[in-house]
């Protein structure tokens, strides 16, 4: 195709009918992944009781999922800009459902782990594709910004309609089935997807560099892996050799990537100050917000006793916040500027991450809602308008690469939330002191806690639950801290990397 052609290209594709219908099969591929992720956080007090999984183990069924996703996104961007981007999201989605079915099955905490991992592996085929597609389906930019708010919004729908569907299904039928609700989606969205999507790809590809695709694991899992375990037991021998591996691979990987006439990931594309700063700000912002949403449903179900249900709904206006941020964040964009709106949505944020530190076993529901549904609107408001930033920075032969970079940032930054502020939590909780006959295991969860004090005397069983809650609300204030420092820290990033950075007006 010559670039004679491109104008014309793009007026007819603005023209094409056929284009929301598409991006209703694109945001379902974004829904099954939205999803998943909040179910999970849901489940863990059941898990916790049924697999009887270690403080450790439990930590890796979090965050196993995100730690592959990490590792995998950028070649699975960049083999989907190769294969087909269409072809790769129906192959992944149809792997998603399948790899559902062993979560939902998984018999101890070894399998589980596996299990998540191998889910990581077709998750990393989902989200790239279904931004590079959106990038290649609608060309005019006011369009564009529409149609990523709309898939910003469904994942922020996701995680809603995740703990609501979870907690039904929760109070009625095994923790396994939270995992299968993935199957009728996949079944929808490969069905009606083979006959809506356009197939696109890069003309040019290059060959699919093998090595690169190792580095690149390699690196990020290592790296990953190297911050949980200094998070968690210290910086000994085994994180330290795992950092140096992981900064080692990933050294390899950019300087491959600087030398290939055709590399896997076009290093450049991290000159432009707009692309880079939207990276930054999402991966800073995941960072911070990730330990809260990974323990605030064992928060709602084990501290104040809350049907799973009930903890679902409660979690509502975050995502309600969201939804409708993200369907004017690009209206927003324009008529502010984008600095204006990532940084102000980053520091609502933090300053609601704030307010949870004093949150108390007992605290009323109004002031957990009213800081929810801030969360929701600031990180709607910079999700959409950081992901239009990188769509629009590259061309569209590109966008599978740097649609992964996006969600590799988001994915990163969950990996390290959940290891960091998740080990905070955990280290907290497990310094308390309980009453006499305290088993060991107490200690390694609240989960294991509970089903402890299930065991004991009642006037044992309350002494414990009492000290064991305390600790953990501690802990979770300190994360709430940690992550507040975090996002007031990527609003100021974000105002100084994205200054003069504008949305397009026209195609």
């Amino acid at each position: 195709m010559t670039s004679t052609l491109r104008p014309a290209d793009a007026t007819e594709a603005v023209k094409r009918p056929g284009r929301w219908l598409a991006l209703s099969v694109l945001v379902l591929a974004v829904l099954l992944v939205a999803v998943d992720a909040t179910v999970l956080g849901l489940a863990t007090p059941y898990i916790s009781e049924d697999l009887r999984p270690s403080g450790t183990q439990l930590l890796w069924i979090g965050d196993v999922y995100s730690f592959v996703i990490a590792g995998l996104l950028v070649s699975m961007g960049s083999l989907g800009d190769r294969i087909g981007r269409k072809r790769i999201l129906l192959c992944g989605a149809t792997a998603f459902g399948a790899l559902s079915v062993l979560n939902a099955y998984a018999t101890t905490p070894e399998l589980m782990i596996l299990a998540r991992a191998l889910l990581g592996v077709a998750g990393a085929t989902l989200m790239p594709a279904t931004l590079a597609l959106i990038r290649n389906i609608f060309h005019d930019p006011r369009e564009r910004s529409l149609a990523v708010g709309v898939w910003g919004a469904t994942a922020s729908a996701g995680t809603a309609v995740g703990p609501i569907t979870g907690g039904f299904l929760l109070e009625h039928f095994w923790w396994g089935s939270v995992f299968l609700i993935n199957l009728p989606v996949m079944a929808v969205l490969v069905l009606v997807g083979i006959r809506t999507l356009p197939e696109s790809r890069n003309p040019r590809p290059g060959p699919w560099d093998l090595s690169s695709v190792l580095l690149s694991l390699t690196g990020m899992i290592a790296l990953v892996y190297a911050v949980k375990e200094a998070a968690t037991h210290g910086l000994g021998p085994t994180p330290l050799a795992a950092g140096l591996l992981g900064a080692a691979a990933l050294y390899g990987f950019v300087h491959r990537q600087l030398t290939m006439p055709m590399p896997l990931l076009d290093m450049r594309l991290f000159r432009r100050r707009g692309f880079s700063g939207a990276v930054l700000a999402d991966l800073l912002t995941v960072l911070g917000m990730s330990g809260l949403v990974f323990f605030l449903s064992q928060y709602l179900q084990l501290v104040q006793g809350r049907r799973p249900l009930e903890a679902g709904l409660a979690e509502l206006p975050a995502a309600v916040g969201a939804v409708a941020a993200g369907l004017v964040a690009g209206r927003a964009a324009r008529r502010l500027t984008v600095r204006t709106v990532v940084s102000g949505g980053l520091a609502a944020v933090g300053i609601a991450l704030a307010v949870l530190t004093m949150l108390g076993r007992s605290t009323g529901y109004p002031v957990l809602g009213a800081a929810l549904l801030v969360v929701g609107v600031g990180a709607g408001f910079s999700f959409t308008v950081t992901a239009d930033v990188i769509l629009s920075s590259v061309p569209r032969d590109q966008a599978g690469a740097a649609s992964a970079v996006s969600e590799t940032a988001y994915e990163l930054g969950a990996a390290l939330g959940i290891a960091l502020l998740g080990s905070i939590v955990t280290g907290v909780y497990r310094g308390f002191e309980g009453p006499a006959g305290t088993p060991a295991e107490a200690h390694e969860s609240l989960g294991a806690a509970t089903q402890a004090a299930a065991r004991m005397a009642p006037h044992q069983a309350e002494a414990l639950l009492d000290v064991a809650r305390t600790s953990f609300v501690h802990g979770l204030h300190l994360a709430s801290a940690a992550g507040a420092v975090i996002l007031l820290t990527a609003s100021a990033v974000s105002w100084f990397l994205l200054r003069h950075q504008e949305l397009e007006t026209s195609g």
